[in-house]
């Protein structure tokens, strides 16, 4: 019951913690911690409704629960968002947002419209293990997996800030998911699954496992319990057909090869012709983009329910990498078609913000490259007049 005593017991010892982010339980821990209060199961329901298909964040909005049960919420939880350090808008209506989190820490997300669907695409972690060579991201060291409050946070932030609530209405804007932003999703499983399962909640957002892509470097061991935990779309990220320049590219393939990779994917339970993995495929001039790489590819994948998503390399500042040319990526492509699978070149979105696949890289980390590169000019300059002065 939820009496005045238990009320004030409860709220004195609240006020001796740390409020706890609503975000990162699933149903099960939340009645757990409300029934830890003394809240009514029913509670659960409730509070479930407002904050992932109503998406309020203040607790004494929450009408249908008594003024006492809404005052000892809020001295133990939280539903915050994590902050918007910068929002850029790109002339082609791509949105991205450098989110700063609680230890101040940053990643970037990144909002795609498109005809028939909005996609988000979400981070994993800060900053990336695995060093592509082609990605803005991977030169930034990895810093830490992102929590699963972190995680659906992101896709609160960016339902709030497109007007999406209640969750499941019929002109909605967000209708997608991929996991395709900052890290390695399959380096942050656990977490990466919990947050997905929430955001799959009937009761919730609601948001179909169809409507979900999780996009992979090549973590062989964790795809197949993607697919008996999740059910999500699958995305591999490819980009090369032979091992030793796919080492090159995507380094993980010295520990997961291709072969590995291959019957990885294969084996993947929810693959049929009506739910096909995508393989994502950098297009970078003179490296991987040759017609004999298309035939090399069309064999590699043989016989497995596949669409091939052939990207333009998307330049970013440092990098010796350039696009391959229109032309070639033409030839490409039609060698892939021929072969009868399905092969859309990404039109890139978001280029002028650096937004594009392969460019996410936390300003944090630009401006800190940039703030040390000042110093050391400073320096050199003090070092030179000194030089001067002493002869």
């Amino acid at each position: 019951m939820e009496t005045g005593d238990i009320m004030a017991t409860n709220m004195e010892t609240g006020e001796a913690q740390q409020r706890r982010s609503l975000l990162g339980l699933d149903r099960a821990a939340l009645d757990s911690a409300l029934a830890e209060l003394g809240l009514p199961k029913f509670r659960g329901s409730q509070l479930w409704r407002w904050v992932w298909r109503h998406g309020i964040t203040d607790f004494s909005d929450m009408t249908d629960l008594g003024k006492d049960a809404r005052s000892l919420l809020a001295t133990q939880f939280h539903v915050d968002r994590p902050a918007v350090s910068r929002r850029q808008n790109s002339i082609d209506g791509t949105i991205k947002w450098l989110i700063r989190l609680e230890d101040n820490q940053e990643a970037e997300m990144v909002y795609i419209p498109d005809e028939d669907r909005g996609t988000l695409c979400i981070s994993s972690q800060i900053g990336c293990t695995l060093t592509c060579s082609f990605c803005h991201t991977g030169t930034q060291r990895l810093v830490r997996n992102l929590t699963i409050a972190e995680i659906t946070g992101q896709i609160l932030l960016a339902m709030d800030e497109l007007g999406d609530w209640p969750a499941g209405k019929i002109d909605r804007r967000l209708t997608n998911i991929v996991l395709m932003g900052m890290g390695e999703p399959l380096y942050n499983y656990d977490n990466v699954r919990d947050a997905m399962k929430i955001i799959m909640s009937g009761e919730g957002i609601g948001l179909s496992k169809r409507r979900i892509t999780l996009s992979t470097s090549g973590i062989v061991p964790e795809i197949e319990k993607t697919g008996a935990d999740l059910g999500v779309n699958l995305a591999i990220s490819l980009h090369a057909v032979h091992d030793a320049l796919r080492d090159e590219l995507v380094p993980i393939n010295r520990k997961y090869n291709l072969e590995s990779l291959i019957q990885a994917v294969r084996d993947y339970p929810i693959l049929s012709n009506a739910r096909r993995v995508t393989w994502e495929y950098v297009m970078i001039k003179g490296v991987n983009d040759s017609e004999a790489d298309a035939r090399a590819l069309v064999k590699l994948i043989s016989g497995i329910p596949s669409k091939i998503n052939l990207i333009p390399f998307n330049p970013w500042p440092g990098t010796d990498y350039v696009c391959s040319d229109d032309a070639q990526i033409d030839k490409f492509a039609k060698i892939v078609m021929r072969a009868g699978y399905a092969s859309p070149v990404r039109t890139p979105r978001g280029r002028d913000i650096l937004a594009a696949c392969g460019q996410l890289k936390s300003d944090s980390v630009r401006l800190r490259a940039s703030q040390q590169a000042a110093l050391d000019a400073k320096a050199a300059a003090a070092e030179t007049a000194d030089a001067h002065l002493s002869t």
